[in-house]
């Protein structure tokens, strides 16, 4: 089977996730990188991209030469994947999509509801994927959970608790590190930051496992260390479609904690937990019983998992293969092979309007709104 070409725009050398792309997009033989504009200035990303072994005429010194360079090329790349600032993931998006490529874009896809919806159309209108890059829906366990919800071995669900909650920006002396400022910064990183940067993937995997949509949500937001325009830490309240009730919480001044990810599902019947730092284990309890540890690779899993899971059981899988996951997928779905648990354009624009009527939340004391983006309503 031929691999499929691969490009990049952003994540260039240094930077936090693009080494877990180029690790997990070539982990299992289906990509290679042909193509890429690696860093905002453009000689650096040249000569990075060379180093990774992209041919000097594929190594592009943005993402405009990038585009016009493979745009007609007979041999192009088949997808893009966008790693650059959260403000310029619309408009490198869009013009992508509007060539004909398939896309996968760092998250939030967008920095608005209506650049959110934007996309869902012209996804829809291209027969393009657009695919948004929640990667921690691909660990296996939580495949596995989601399949136990759907087959329903933990009955209805009544509640969800979910938090992403670390403290690597909570020393208010590093509040001006270029790698932490941008992140609080509206002009980089839009109305939110803690919510939209970690709480979003919180909010998400909620939807993933209970295969339900948040409607409506309450916030408060706050900025603990106050130098920052945008909030550090976050309380979110939320309903569900099917009535399911959701707490989250969010903070990046949570000194102690390094990762901080973690969801439970509760439900009439069971609960399950979930935790980023151990992902290899999924805590299974019926009710009135006792608590079980489903391990990653043992038999008996659900076929997501099982598909998912790459080494034996016992040995650990970590965030780069989480993102090979879902390189695997969309490497399926662009060969014509149904993923319906590849996170698209939709997955992004309900992120985005939730992110949104939480800041609005928040400025209103809480008060309850309609997280949906309007398309959806």
């Amino acid at each position: 089977m031929a691999k499929l070409k691969w490009g990049m725009i952003g994540g260039g050398e240094g930077s936090q996730i693009g080494p877990a792309h180029r690790l997990g997009a070539l982990a299992d033989g289906q990509f290679e990188l042909t193509a890429g504009a690696l860093d905002h200035r453009p000689e650096e990303g040249r000569a990075y991209a060379q180093r990774l072994g992209v041919a000097a005429d594929r190594a592009y010194g943005d993402w405009k030469e990038m585009l016009e360079g493979e745009r007609n090329r007979a041999d192009r790349i088949d997808l893009v994947t966008i790693a650059t600032p959260n403000s310029t993931h619309f408009e490198i998006t869009k013009a992508f999509l509007e060539a004909g490529f398939h896309v996968l874009c760092e998250k939030p896809m967008t920095v608005s509801v209506e650049e959110g919806e934007e996309i869902v159309r012209l996804a829809e209108k291209s027969g393009k994927i657009c695919a948004v890059n929640y990667c921690y829906t691909a660990y296996p366990m939580v495949r596995q959970a989601r399949a136990m919800v759907a087959n329903g071995e933990i009955g209805k669900v009544r509640l969800v608790v979910t938090e992403f909650s670390h403290g690597h920006h909570g020393d208010a002396t590093d509040a001006d590190n270029p790698r932490v400022r941008w992140r609080y910064d509206p002009a980089l990183a839009g109305v939110s930051g803690q919510f939209a940067d970690c709480g979003i993937h919180a909010l998400n995997m909620a939807s993933f496992i209970c295969n339900d949509e948040v409607e409506k949500l309450s916030a408060d937001f706050a900025s603990c260390i106050e130098s920052r325009e945008l909030e550090d830490d976050a309380m979110i309240n939320f309903r569900m479609s099917k009535g399911t009730v959701g707490r989250l919480w969010t903070s990046s001044v949570a000194i102690g904690r390094q990762h901080g990810f973690t969801i439970q599902i509760f439900g009439e019947t069971g609960g399950l937990k979930w935790f980023s730092e151990q992902p290899n284990q999924l805590l299974y309890t019926k009710v009135g019983g006792r608590t079980e540890i489903i391990e990653k690779g043992e038999g008996g899993l659900h076929d997501e998992a099982t598909r998912l899971s790459r080494v034996a059981i016992a040995h650990p899988e970590g965030f780069p293969l989480a993102v090979a996951n879902i390189y695997c997928d969309i490497a399926d779905a662009i060969r014509g092979e149904a993923r319906p648990s590849l996170p698209t354009a939709e997955a992004g624009a309900r992120s985005m309007a939730a992110v949104h009527y939480a800041v609005q939340s928040a400025k209103q004391d809480g008060v309850w709104l309609d997280a949906r983006p309007p398309m959806f309503r």
